[in-house]
Parts: C-alpha cells; structure tokens; sequence
C-alpha cells in the first residue's frame, strides 16, 4: 500500500476490535505516508484519506471496525509503472543468519518471490497497463545478507535510503535499472521508522522511492497488529504482496496509479488475503471488476 499502502498498516478481513486510546494520545500522520504503508491489523478507517490527513476524524489505527470500501477508482497520474519489476531481497541484520531457522526463513521468502513473480497475481496487474506501459512477469535476481552496521534498535527511512545507495555503489547489491525494486527485510524486535510513524505502532511495512531507486521495508512480524491472525512467512508473504503490487503500479507514490480517498491498489483491500501457488498474498484493488479480487 503505499504509506500511504502505502505506507501504513494493513487492515482484514476478520476484524476485531480494540479500545480507543484517549484523543490527546493519538498519534499524528505525515499525509505523504498514507500513501505507502501496509496499515496495521484493526480494520479499514471508516474516513476517507484526506480525512485522515487533516486528523479531524480521529486515528484511524486505533482498532476501531469500519465498514469496507464499496467502491474506489484508481486514476493514472502520468508516473512511472515497473513493466518488468527485478526483485532484489535484502536481509539486513545479525539474526538472519545467526539460526537455521532464520535461514529456513530467508530460503521461503526467495522462494516466494521466484513463484509469485511470474503468477496470476502480475497478470491481473494488466489493466493498469498505459500507452508505453505494459505491466507484464517480473523475475526474483537473488537476495543477500547484510550484517555490517546493522541497525541494533531502530532505523529511520532515510538511514535505510543512504545505506541502500551505499550498496548500490558498492556493488554489494546489483546495479539499479528501471525495472528494479529492493526489499530490505530487518531482523526481529528492530523498528522502522518513516517520518512520524514506528512500525507495528502504526504500520507495518511500506515502499518508497529515493529518485529513480524504488525500494521497500519489511519490518519482522512480531505484534499482533503485524501478524493479523496468521504465522509470520504468511503475514511477511501477505504484506510484500501489498507492496509488490503499489510498488508495480505506483512506484513513486502518488504519480502512478491511486485514489485520492482510498490510496494504491492495496490499501483498498489491506489484511484481506488468498492463495496463489500455495502463498499468501493480499487482494488487490480491480477498477475493472470494482472489487478487490
């Protein structure tokens, strides 16, 4: 979703309620990031997005249920669209090959993006195609571990930005192309922060771009609000759909593909999931069938 899908949290389909926090405690949004985020796991914001913006209606991650967009109309803002999007994974952190079952971890989530990438899930991608633009399979390149200065509490976006440009130049991750899209996966209990927002606070997981370099941020799974009732590789597999999906056809946040009122293809359908080639991924907004399919 941006943070919007994008970048946020996520919302679900089975909901559950949650007790308000009192008003002076709520906490106050960036509008850019309503674009990018994957919301946390509380329900879809019975408020538009401008609403939520100007803050007059509440927070809208408080847990409070909401009813379900009825209807949205994404619209073509003239930005870029990854036609051919180049998966690069990225495991930052000391724990990711610290344990087996870390790596067992690592070895799902390549395996997710090598199957997803060339599935119906791209396909039905299709429709946001453009004149000059024609979203088609993608490819997973390889994916690597990177312990060196690894975040030991938090990390901002813009730390993850310099050092993503660092790897760049350095050729520790490949060199980056129109079509490429970087995941940076962080190790457990290490929040991610963007603007005024901390992960399984207020989101869980959102993409970006510095320039031309479109990147996302997966934060581990490790609260209920980022778990959203499944296992971990399902909330991890569920939440980079989400952002696969926004970063396809919005890569620069709000100049591809969006809604004014209801944000990227997957802020429309956040937390509500199926199964392709045995995976879990999020629904995704269909202006043609107007529904999350």
């Amino acid at each position: 979703m941006n943070t919007r899908s994008s970048r946020g949290a996520a919302k679900s389909s089975g909901r559950r309620a949650r007790k308000a926090a009192p008003r002076a405690r709520r906490t106050k949004f960036d509008a850019s990031e309503y674009v990018r985020i994957v919301p946390l796991y509380a329900g879809k914001p019975s408020m538009t997005l401008r609403d939520l913006v100007r803050g007059d209606r509440g927070d809208p991650f408080e847990g409070l249920l909401a009813p379900v967009v009825r209807s949205a109309k994404l619209t073509y803002r003239g930005g870029a669209l990854l036609e051919s999007v180049e998966v690069f994974a990225i495991f930052w952190g000391k724990q990711w090959a610290a344990s087996p079952s870390a790596k067992t971890l690592i070895a799902k989530i390549n395996q997710f993006f090598a199957d997803i990438l060339g599935s119906a899930l791209i396909d039905q991608l299709a429709e946001y195609n453009v004149s000059g633009k024609k979203i088609g399979h993608g490819r997973f390149t390889s994916s690597k571990v990177i312990a060196a200065n690894a975040p030991t509490s938090s990390v901002s976006d813009s730390q993850i930005r310099t050092r993503l440009a660092q790897w760049i130049r350095g050729g520790i991750v490949p060199k980056n192309n129109k079509n490429s899209l970087y995941y940076v996966y962080l190790d457990p209990a290490i929040v991610s922060v963007m603007g005024g927002s901390k992960s399984c606070q207020n989101y869980c997981g959102y993409h970006n771009n510095a320039g031309t370099v479109y990147y996302a941020v997966m934060p581990y799974p490790g609260c209920t609000g980022c778990l959203g009732g499944v296992n971990a590789i399902d909330a991890l597999t569920a939440t980079s759909s989400h952002e696969l999906c926004e970063a396809i056809t919005d890569p620069v946040p709000g100049q591809g593909w969006y809604d004014d009122a209801n944000g990227e293809i997957g802020d429309i359908c956040a937390w509500t999931f199926k199964r392709v080639l045995g995976w879990n991924v999020q629904l995704e907004w269909s202006n043609a069938q107007n529904k999350c399919v």
